[in-house]
C-alpha cells in the first residue's frame, strides 16, 4: 500500500491521487464498484486531508469512480458475467453466486441477466455443480459404496451450506454410482478399475486438485503426483 504523505495537498492533488491508488487496485483485484469505494472510503477517512473536508469525501469518490466506470475501468456487468463463470467452474450453485455478486454491491439487474444466461446456457447447472462438489470434497456418490447411507443426513447439510436446494442435493446424492462416474467423465470397467475418457477430463480432475473458497483463496492442494491424485490403470 502507497503511503499517503502528509504535505499539504490541493484539491487536484488530491483526486489525481485517489485516481492513482484506485487504478492500483483495479490492476490488482479487477474489483466491482462498491468494493472500490469501500477501499477508497477505508483509506481516505481515517486520513487527514487539509483540502478536501470529511463531510465531502463520499462525494469525491463517487465522482472518481463515475469518471473510472465512464471509462470502463471498472463494469459491473462485465465484473458480474466473468465472476459467475470463474464461481461456477468451481461447483458454486446459483443461489451461492447470487448471494456473492449481491454482496459485492452489483446491481439486481446485472444479477439478473448473468444468472439468466447460465439458466438458458445449462437449465440443470445446479445439478452439474451439485456433483463438482461431491468429487471435490469426496461425499455422496464420492464415497464409498458401504458410507453413503451413513453420511447422507451430512452430506445433504454440505450441499445445503453451498446453496443447493432439497431436491437438488437429493437427485444428487441418489445417483447411482455408475452414472455418477460417467458424469464426471470416467468409465466403468469389468476389471473394477476406472480409466478417463480423454486428456481433458485428466487436465481437469488434476486442476480440481487445487481447491479454493468462493473468493479464490486456496485452502488446500494436492500436489500431482500423490496419491492423492494417481489414476489407477
Amino acid at each position: 500500500m502507497i503511503p499517503i504523505k502528509n504535505k499539504k495537498k490541493s484539491f487536484e492533488d488530491t483526486v489525481q491521487e485517489m485516481r492513482d491508488f484506485s487504478m492500483k487496485y483495479i490492476e490488482k483485484y479487477a474489483p466491482s464498484k462498491q468494493q472500490l469505494k469501500t477501499y477508497l472510503l477505508k483509506k481516505y477517512l481515517k486520513t487527514k486531508i487539509p483540502s478536501v473536508n470529511k463531510s465531502n469525501i463520499n462525494d469525491l469518490i463517487n465522482a472518481v469512480l463515475e469518471d473510472l466506470e465512464k471509462t470502463k475501468f471498472i463494469n459491473d456487468k462485465f465484473y458480474s458475467n466473468s465472476k459467475a463463470k470463474s464461481l461456477i467452474q468451481r461447483g458454486n450453485s446459483i443461489n451461492k453466486i447470487r448471494s456473492y455478486l449481491f454482496s459485492k454491491g452489483i446491481k439486481d439487474k446485472y444479477i439478473k441477466s448473468t444468472l439468466d444466461e447460465i439458466i438458458a446456457n445449462n437449465e440443470d447447472q445446479d445439478f452439474f455443480s451439485a456433483i463438482k462438489v461431491c468429487k471435490k470434497k469426496r461425499i455422496g456418490p464420492a464415497r464409498d459404496e458401504n458410507n453413503r447411507p451413513l453420511f447422507m443426513k451430512k452430506d445433504l447439510g454440505i450441499l445445503a451450506r453451498s446453496g443447493f436446494d432439497f431436491d437438488t442435493s437429493r437427485r444428487v446424492l441418489d445417483i447411482d454410482k455408475d452414472e455418477y462416474l460417467k458424469t464426471i467423465g470416467i468409465v466403468p470397467n469389468p476389471t473394477g478399475l476406472n480409466r478417463t475418457f480423454s486428456r481433458e477430463v485428466i487436465l481437469d480432475s488434476l486442476e480440481d486438485n487445487n481447491y479454493n473458497d468462493i473468493d479464490g483463496n486456496k485452502l488446500l492442494s494436492t500436489p500431482v503426483g500423490s496419491s492423492a491424485c494417481q489414476s489407477s490403470h
